[in-house]
């Protein structure tokens, strides 16, 4: 007669059998995973600090001069109030004017920019495509969008047409190279698969890349927004059109009243849009 053996119910215990064993390579892997690389670690802290110490000394940062320019600051914060909204309804159209820039700023600057990162990402384009789509990100990148500004103002005169004309611009410098980032940081394993089966660079692209890649592009593009708000005000100093030129003006006329109050509508506008990305965001990831 056969006897059938049961083993115990419990839950809470497992038998000796059935854990995991791991061997000494493998635990020594694992646990070195967490360890801290103390040798390069030390021998880096004193490296940036010299280097810390030596971008001190050579911005000529000196925390005396602060403390005693603190009085000054105290007095020019004080000159701001109280905030004359007498010219409010100037305020009000310059900042719509102002987004209205950053608006079509955006739209225009995100379509180029999504083009020049196919171009951009290693994992779509040649080899060559690759590095000259880089080079002039780089290029674009490394110009203040005030001389892009200054550039298509002399070029198309002074108006908001040159800010949007500097965004655009500037944008494809740096969000570019955001959203070629994205797009290669996609899991691999989709892409290969549709390769696998024979499907081509336009439908890997479609249906592989861009959908992972969506929520990253979406974020960043409402980055990119928040910015040429920003951005737009300070394209006004140099007449590009928004607010930064009557900015300017009320600080060239000491008219601390007047200046107060369109920084603060600049601030109510920057918080708004700021909450409104904020959920948009939590919307799609």
């Amino acid at each position: 007669m056969t006897t059938i053996s049961r083993k115990p119910s419990g839950t809470g215990t497992r038998s000796a059998a059935t854990r995991p064993s791991l061997n000494a390579a493998e635990r020594k892997r694992l646990e070195s995973a967490f360890s801290i690389p103390r040798g390069r670690f030390l021998a880096g802290v004193p490296i940036a600090l010299i280097v810390l110490l030596w971008s001190f000394n050579g911005a000529e940062f000196d925390f005396a001069k602060l403390s005693e320019g603190a009085v000054n600051m105290g007095e020019f914060l004080s000159r701001l109030f109280p905030p004359d909204f007498s010219k409010f309804g100037t305020i009000v159209e310059l900042l719509i004017e102002t987004l209205q820039m950053a608006i079509v700023g955006t739209v225009l600057g995100g379509i180029l920019s999504l083009l020049v990162a196919f171009a951009a990402s290693s994992n779509i384009a040649p080899k060559w495509l690759y590095y000259a789509a880089r080079w002039t990100m780089n290029i674009i990148r490394s110009v203040p969008d005030l001389v892009f500004a200054l550039m298509f103002v002399s070029a198309v005169g002074l108006g908001p047409f040159a800010g949007i004309l500097a965004m655009t611009l500037g944008s494809i410098g740096s969000i570019g190279k955001i959203y070629a980032e994205a797009m290669e940081a996609v899991d691999r394993g989709p892409v290969v698969a549709m390769e696998a089966v024979g499907a081509s660079q336009r439908q890997v692209i479609t249906y592989g890349i861009l959908p992972q890649a969506a929520p990253n592009l979406v974020s960043y593009t409402l980055l990119l927004f928040e910015g040429n708000v920003r951005g737009a005000t300070i394209l006004g100093l140099v007449g590009a059109g928004g607010i930064g030129l009557e900015l300017t003006t009320a600080m060239k006329m000491y008219d601390y009243g007047h200046l107060s109050a369109i920084i603060i509508c600049i601030i109510v506008l920057v918080t708004v849009i700021d909450q409104g990305s904020a959920l948009i965001r939590r919307r799609i990831t």
